[in-house]
């Protein structure tokens, strides 16, 4: 066997401006080769090249020394390649096994055999933490984070001798991390090879053996993980980063939001308060209920009991839709940004101005176009949205921008309550950074900002309040001065504890 089981030489690739520039790297049988870089460097669009999911314009890729052009994921397939991408590509309306096996069903006299087909996805889910899925549930009423697994598992299912892994822990309790860091494990000793792409410098100072940076579509360094430092491997991605600085707490905050024994198929007599110039962390497990509960104070989800109170009136509301949550100065970045939150084949100025059309009506009800352009490219600077202009389709934008542009469209609206679920999941330090700037920067303007967040060391560093969420309940309340990781861990495994106990 080759020492190299595939080898990356001089790979260029352009759309609108060039995207990879002769990018080079090797991996080798057994090995994590990890691969990093700021949002827009070009990683997602290698690993699609390598898949067979995107043309290459020049270069060569090898397998084991044997020219490799993969014309289709099928192809690529046919070659033991195969990724476990950052978005997962599910059908929704098939059950979980339907979607685990979706291309070899098993069939019986020429019908499909759902005794043995629901009996393999039982042991596939086992096999990534999930027994406790009924694999005939409905793929579309999963979490974002049941879905990532789905993902990993329905890959894992299939012999690979190049595995890619495309920010496959973004949405992953630790727990669920470990599991995955097991099976990568077993891989190496089978002698897969696997390219992991991630932001998080300790996931692949814990797994990799190589580590390349991309940095502008260039291939800029290949080195031993164990030679570098995180300190090293940042100035190599995107050269010294300003630190965000803590926001300080208002000393004279008012209420914006207080919630009151909501109540839904997850969520049980949940009571909070959101106030203005502060920003509130919910903490939690996947499954806890922090996602089920910002879209309830959005008005996404109907609620069975409870109510909303806002700022100082005692009116007991419950949102029926999000236009009603709109109307009421609340604005939601969502947890999937992709299936959620944009609409991808539109432009960035769609997306953008789609909740404040009506500030660009005449009186005729035509949209002043002008007026709505200019609107749209100030925000794309005020929030360095990299893009070729505002026309561009926000497919065709990294995970970060599309970010701001989903962030960039409440800003618009001008809400006094933004609620952002894993607003900084599959995205670069340097985004991350400049996010977190605009958290506080919006804070101090004396918005209301929640934050949902799976990283706990995230929460501790932005926020000045952090509520633990667990198993639908809120089982914590904590003070800047009052938290560590280990209560919110605590507190975050309280609620299952309790249950199991029973």
């Amino acid at each position: 066997m080759s020492a190299k089981l595939l080898s990356v030489s001089e790979l260029h690739k352009r759309y609108a401006v060039p995207v990879l520039e002769g990018v080079n790297f090797d991996v080798a049988p057994g090995q994590v080769h990890a691969l990093v870089g700021a949002n827009g460097a070009g990683k997602t669009t290698l690993c699609r090249i390598i898949c067979g999911l995107t043309p290459h314009d020049a270069g060569n890729m090898q397998i084991e020394g044997i020219a490799y052009h993969p014309e289709s994921v099928v192809d690529a397939e046919g070659h033991g390649v195969r990724i476990v991408m950052q978005e997962p590509h599910l059908i929704d309306t098939l059950s979980i096994g339907e979607n685990l096996f979706f291309s070899e069903l098993p069939k019986r006299r020429g019908v499909i055999d759902f005794d043995r087909l629901y009996d393999q996805s039982r042991r596939a889910l086992e096999s990534i933490g999930l027994q406790g899925l009924d694999p005939k549930q409905n793929v579309g009423s999963l979490g974002i984070g049941q879905r990532q697994l789905i993902e990993i598992a329905r890959v894992l299912i299939h012999p690979c001798r190049i595995l890619i892994l495309d920010e496959p822990t973004a949405a992953l309790t630790d727990p669920q991390i470990d599991l995955l860091f097991k099976k990568i494990e077993e891989l190496k000793a089978q002698g897969t090879g696997i390219i992991y792409v991630s932001h998080r410098i300790s996931e692949f100072k814990r797994i990799a053996d190589d580590i390349t940076v991309l940095k502008n579509g260039q291939s800029v360094s290949t080195s031993r993980v164990a030679d570098l430092n995180a300190d090293e491997i940042v100035r190599l991605m995107a050269g010294d980063l300003e630190q965000g600085q803590q926001q300080a707490i208002l000393s004279d905050i008012s209420s914006a939001i207080r919630v009151r024994n909501l109540s839904d198929s997850l969520l049980n007599n949940v009571n909070l308060d959101i106030h203005y110039g502060e920003i509130l962390g919910l903490a939690g497990l996947i499954g806890s209920g922090r996602t089920e509960l910002l879209r309830a104070i959005f008005g996404a989800d109907r609620i069975d009991d409870g109510h909303l109170m806002l700022e100082d009136c005692d009116d007991q509301l419950i949102f029926e839709s999000p236009q009603e949550g709109i109307r009421h100065g609340i604005g939601l970045i969502p947890e999937d940004r992709s299936r959620q939150g944009l609409l991808q084949d539109r432009s960035i100025t769609s997306n953008m101005s789609l909740a404040s059309m009506q500030n660009f009506r005449q009186a005729l009800g035509w949209i002043d176009k002008e007026m709505e352009q200019t609107s749209v490219e100030a925000y794309r600077q005020k929030l360095e949205i990299n893009c070729t202009g505002i026309s561009q389709s926000v497919s065709e934008l990294s995970g970060g921008n599309q970010q701001k542009v989903i962030i960039s469209r409440w800003l618009m609206k001008d809400c006094k309550v933004l609620l952002f679920d894993e607003p900084t999941r599959g995205i670069d330090i340097q985004t991350r950074e400049a996010i977190y700037r605009l958290l506080y920067d919006l804070a101090a303007q004396g918005k209301a900002i929640v934050i949902v967040s799976s990283e706990i060391q995230e929460l501790t560093t932005i926020c000045d309040r952090i509520a633990v969420l667990s198993n639908g309940q809120l089982t914590a309340d904590f003070q800047r001065d009052e938290w560590s990781a280990e209560k919110i861990m605590a507190a975050s495994f309280s609620a299952y504890t309790d249950d199991a106990a029973a």
